[in-house]
């Protein structure tokens, strides 16, 4: 079995005090901390603004050589995308380089809103997409259930990319839990089961859901299914209320718990 690498989406949560951080902790010392209960982190800050070289250089001098990241793609390549979005591609890949240099790069995560539809314009544009991004490992989350065919599985196969399995509530349009695993690549979102915020909600309370045992017992057999065939990175989206953290630490264990000792 492949390892299995489990975090949460971002970590400078100034509301994981007495969660994760202690009072006392700067929060410049926040990453270090991090670093010392979980392997990778999911950077979400790059979906506001475009990360630049030197503030990711920082951030490796405060992790391991064995710590991962994987960096949400800058939000001009996926929500409100433009005319220019192939320089915004091409800086997002030059200021992303200390990252894959230091071999702490698990890829970059392409996040596509649920108004990205299947079709024949979209499919064009996310090819082109990862004919640019193709030097580094790719991610794509699809939160529109309408991309969950054979033949986008194909796609990304042959384009070495990533398909993201979500575990989101059951609404109309939204994908399914299951364990597919593309282009040598397996990664989980887990964004909670919040169907009354989903739609309506900001990014704090449409993610404020706490998982239960039973609920991420149920995704063990995904789990395992999908680390036979690649590394497997799982992120924890359910961020409000220091939820991402408390439920990363309890899959953890639930894995572990149930991994065969030979």
């Amino acid at each position: 079995m492949y390892p299995i690498y489990i975090g949460t989406s971002g970590y400078s949560y100034k509301d994981w005090t007495g969660i994760l951080y202690p009072e006392v902790l700067p929060q410049s010392e926040y990453l270090k901390y991090y670093a010392l209960q979980f392997p990778f982190v999911e950077l979400n800050f790059s979906y506001y603004t475009m990360p630049s070289r030197n503030a990711l250089q920082r951030l490796l001098q405060k992790t391991p050589k064995s710590f991962l990241f994987s960096i949400k793609a800058y939000k001009g390549l996926t929500h409100e995308r433009s005319s220019d979005w192939k320089n915004h591609a091409e800086l997002f890949l030059q200021n992303i380089a200390p990252l894959a240099e230091n071999n702490q790069l698990a890829g970059i995560l392409i996040q596509l809103p649920y108004s990205f539809h299947y079709t024949e314009e979209n499919r064009q544009y996310l090819a082109s997409l990862l004919q640019m991004l193709a030097s580094v490992p790719c991610f794509v989350e699809f939160r529109n259930s309408e991309w969950f065919t054979d033949r986008v599985y194909e796609a990304l196969d042959k384009r070495n990319a990533g398909l993201v399995m979500v575990d989101a509530p059951e609404l109309r349009g939204l994908p399914t839990p299951q364990n597919l695993v593309t282009g040598n690549k397996a990664y989980i979102r887990m964004h909670g089961r919040n169907a009354q915020n989903w739609w309506e909600g900001d990014a704090t309370n449409r993610y404020d859901y706490d998982y239960t045992d039973s609920e991420l017992i149920s995704w063990i057999p995904k789990i395992f299914s999908m680390a036979q065939k690649a590394v497997l990175f799982i992120a924890f989206n359910n961020h409000a209320r220091g939820s991402a953290v408390k439920n990363a630490k309890q899959l953890t264990a639930l894995i572990h718990a149930r991994t065969p000792v030979y």
